[in-house]
């Protein structure tokens, strides 16, 4: 299969006081604001899961006729006990078997959204950062390839998973096998990489994956620069507007010119992640801040 090409770009309406962990959501007049302001660069929205949040985007688009396709996303809950996580993710089996059957909820509407939205929806992503070495919401190989083959027996919509660069090109094999299409992460600032090489790790992260599965495509999901830090994982001198604004101009003339479908991390900061530090970098990897207002990266496109 082939993937049309467009700008595109990750979206969270969540603004300060709401999150999807309180299920405080943005209402809709939030959310057409903000699909508003995107629609004037952006054609694609990827959303990470079939919540009251997701629902309403999926209306909105309708209901004002914008311009968007959407990949839309399930969040997975941990399905077993990952030692490896730095902040913990050890689970009771009592837990463990209510995020099993959680996660097929989630499955189960992902298949309805996708059905009452099939003209909007453009694909579906089976989780997000399910299965990389440090994550807090580990779901085993086999499961995920479950839950790929209910959704696609269910739906007319290709099928990816939404994972770091690495396990791809080994444990996720199997996975692979099943998808319609690979979506990558990658994030330099993450693994102390500079703006030198920012851009040639990228293309090496892509390329480690790309090149592992030829004939599958391949598309990058997430890749961005964060504009403040605390030093957590990433030094504070590292995470600045000018260099978000260096990294995506880079990023987007080589994946334009390759014809790399690249979902921009993000769209708008988001208050509510992470620690309470209000540096905490998790919290400013929007293109807009948390106010709407655009930063250095976009200030030439809404002035």
């Amino acid at each position: 299969m082939r993937l049309e090409h467009g700008n595109a770009i990750c979206y969270s309406g969540y603004r300060h006081g709401q999150s999807p962990v309180d299920q405080v959501y943005p209402s809709y007049d939030q959310v057409h604001e903000d699909l508003r302001i995107l629609s004037r660069n952006w054609g694609f929205l990827r959303l990470y899961d079939c919540s009251p949040h997701a629902e309403l985007v999926l209306e909105v688009i309708r209901r004002e006729r914008l311009p968007f396709r959407l990949m839309l996303g399930l969040d997975m809950a941990a399905e077993m006990s990952n030692p490896h996580c730095p902040w913990g993710a050890e689970f009771s089996p009592e837990t463990l078997a209510g995020n099993r059957k959680r996660n097929e909820e989630e499955v189960e509407r992902a298949i309805q959204l996708s059905r009452r939205y099939e003209d909007i929806v453009f694909a579906v992503s089976v989780g997000n950062e399910a299965s990389v070495e440090w994550t807090d919401h580990m779901v085993p190989v086999d499961r995920l390839v479950a839950h790929v083959r209910k959704l696609k027996s269910a739906i007319p919509h290709p099928v990816t998973f939404c994972e770091n660069y690495v396990p791809w090109t080994y444990k996720l094999e199997p996975l692979a096998a099943e998808l319609d299409f690979i979506s990558v992460h990658t994030y330099p600032a993450w693994e102390y990489r500079t703006m030198e090489d920012a851009l040639s790790y990228t293309r090496q992260n892509y390329l480690s994956v790309a090149d592992h599965y030829p004939g599958k495509p391949v598309i990058i999901t997430e890749a961005g620069w964060t504009t403040a830090s605390n030093g957590r994982g990433i030094e504070p001198w590292n995470a600045n507007e000018e260099l978000q604004r260096d990294y995506y101009e880079q990023l987007m003339e080589w994946t334009n010119a390759a014809q790399i479908l690249t979902f921009v991390f993000e769209a708008f900061d988001e208050p509510w992640k992470g620690s309470p530090d209000p540096l905490e970098p998790e919290k400013h990897w929007g293109l807009f801040t948390v106010e709407r207002q655009p930063k250095l990266v976009m200030q030439g496109m809404y002035p």
